[in-house]
């Protein structure tokens, strides 16, 4: 990197399993949060401010991690906050998000069902992501851009298979055939503004990663809802959000969420 790279910090998490066999998931998704290095200082302060609120209003306290799927199932200490309190902890962070202006969501979300092996749904699914991130960079359609061939991006998930994504965000540098829309064949597009290898996180230890595990949850539960969640009519959380997605992701969903 040059002194004239400009970053976007994309911070990932995943909600589903990947199995294809006897699995109790139906789906994969993928959620991203795309925000520019000079955004960095503001959302942490715009975060730390919610969390805050979120202490004064709910007693959520701020070294407690905010994990959507354990407040629901595993809660452990949360359980002396009202389940519906929790659940009303998700919904404002969403609409916390949506109503900040200057960051970004990219989803994916692979269908297992008619899937089989080999069909590799953490490869492909991640591929994509990357793919689609790597495209809005280069026709700036990321909020706060400095102009095509200026921003770079570097890749922050939760922990996850850390080897595997690693290799695979190595090989899409250098191997990274892409179909043809409407016509037979490949086309190999690098992706050449994604830098480094990824730096993983513990979501525990990081206020962004734990809003993109809401968003990651929601994503999932809008598709395959626990009864708790259908009960409630929060699988209808995540179409809470319009502003802050990256609709150009996609060219047929009206959430810009790639299908797979």
């Amino acid at each position: 990197m040059t002194g004239a790279d400009i970053m976007y910090l994309v911070y990932v998490d995943e909600s589903g399993d990947i199995g294809l066999q006897a699995s109790p998931t139906q789906y994969f998704a993928l959620s991203a949060l795309v925000v520019h290095e000079s955004q960095w200082r503001r959302l942490l302060d715009d975060v730390i401010q919610f969390r805050t609120n979120m202490r004064s209003f709910y007693g959520l306290k701020l070294r407690e991690e905010m994990h959507a799927a354990h407040f629901f199932s595993k809660p452990g200490k949360l359980a002396r906050i009202p389940k519906h309190e929790r659940l009303q902890i998700c919904k404002r962070a969403i609409d916390f998000q949506e109503n900040l202006g200057y960051i970004s969501l990219v989803n994916v979300v692979v269908k297992k069902q008619d899937k089989a092996h080999p069909f590799d749904v953490f490869e492909i699914a991640w591929n994509r992501l990357i793919q689609r991130i790597d495209n809005t960079i280069q026709y700036d359609n990321f909020p706060n851009g400095r102009g095509r061939g200026i921003d770079k991006a570097i890749i922050v998930p939760d922990q996850t298979d850390n080897k595997k994504l690693t290799s695979l965000v190595r090989k899409m540098r250098r191997y990274n055939p892409v179909p043809n829309l409407g016509a037979p064949g490949y086309r190999m597009l690098q992706t050449n503004l994604i830098v480094e290898d990824p730096y993983y996180k513990d979501s525990a230890g990081s206020f962004l990663h734990q809003l993109v595990d809401v968003n990651a949850y929601f994503l999932y539960q809008m598709h395959q809802p626990n009864a708790y969640i259908r009960s409630k009519k929060a699988h209808n959380y995540f179409k809470r959000y319009n502003n802050a997605l990256c609709k150009v992701a996609s060219r047929t969903d009206p959430y810009g969420i790639v299908y797979i």
